[in-house]
């Protein structure tokens, strides 16, 4: 008789893990995630409200970042109240519907920050490559349109994946090894067959943030041609420091992402906890770095949050 019955009922519970073999020191360890989520929640809504409230953001690019910075709390929130449960409470079941809807917004905003830094990488293209057309190629509308079109390519592609997991049966131990519901980590779980989830995940991963990087360098590779036909040596850097935000944001989205599908593949023999670590990083550091970055590298943003938090300091 099998250990474990066979269960498909939306009842089932998992249970997550938070850093496995260090349980002793989880309240330590929520100092820093606590700040972490503190610095994300807050940065990320402080360059929200500056480009809500400031008429001089109302520009094109600043839209773009203020998406950025949905996804960023988006991604966030999603994992908070599990991860910090987890550190502070040890409060690791989940259930079942609740796994798979935790699942599908983490795997949406991750998705839209991958489209999102896309539509920035054609928007410097633009800005570079044609700056007198700008405003009329990057309207009020267009952008508006390209909002709707990144959280609807998000939703159709993730829906099938949730989808799917409902129809497995689970007959293994309900034990997840992430702090939040991670979608290979769930589809391990089953005693049925998951090629098809595997193939979807993987054609999904491709189609979204696999083709999303590959026409990011694409545009970048145009940005240099562009910038290097530029006879001023001046106005070369310039163009380049335009880009320096966008490319840290690219690079702390996609390091950590590829770092953990390698650890998931090729480092089964790494100490559990640092594939958690991993996993948690991958979903942390863009939300937290991202306002940093934008904060320091560009000045309008830079000014309108000094002047929210110290009207004072703005003028200077």
């Amino acid at each position: 008789m099998s250990m474990f019955q066979n269960v498909t009922s939306p009842s089932i519970i998992f249970l997550l893990t938070g850093a496995p073999g260090l349980e002793a020191v989880h309240i330590w360890i929520s100092i820093p995630f606590c700040l972490l989520y503190i610095t994300a929640l807050s940065g990320n809504s402080l360059i929200l409200f500056a480009v809500v409230t400031q008429p001089g953001l109302h520009k094109p690019m600043y839209y773009s970042l203020s998406l950025l910075s949905t996804t960023d709390l988006g991604l966030s929130i999603s994992t908070l109240v599990t991860m910090l449960g987890i550190f502070w409470l040890n409060a690791r079941k989940i259930s079942f519907n609740a796994c798979l809807s935790q699942m599908f917004f983490i795997k949406l905003f991750t998705v839209m920050e991958s489209s999102v830094l896309l539509a920035m990488a054609f928007d410097h293209f633009v800005a570079i490559s044609n700056p007198l057309r700008y405003a009329s190629i990057l309207t009020d509308l267009k952008i508006a349109q390209s909002g709707v079109a990144i959280i609807t390519r998000g939703t159709l592609i993730q829906t099938p994946l949730v989808l799917l997991l409902k129809r497995l049966s689970y007959c293994h131990n309900h034990v997840l090894h992430h702090s939040y519901c991670f979608h290979p980590d769930v589809m391990k779980l089953s005693c049925t067959d998951t090629r098809i989830n595997s193939a979807v995940g993987l054609t999904a991963l491709i189609t979204t943030a696999g083709v999303d990087l590959v026409f990011i360098i694409l545009s970048y590779a145009l940005i240099i041609k562009t910038v290097l036909s530029i006879a001023s040596s001046e106005e070369r850097k310039k163009a380049f420091n335009t880009c320096i935000s966008h490319i840290g944001a690219v690079a702390l989205f996609y390091i950590p992402l590829i770092s953990l599908s390698f650890v998931h593949r090729f480092g089964k023999q790494a100490p559990p906890y640092v594939h958690t670590m991993i996993a948690n990083a991958y979903l942390l550091i863009p939300p937290v770095m991202n306002p940093i970055i934008y904060s320091v590298k560009t000045k309008q943003i830079r000014r309108t949050v000094l002047k929210v938090l110290h009207p004072s300091a703005a003028k200077n």
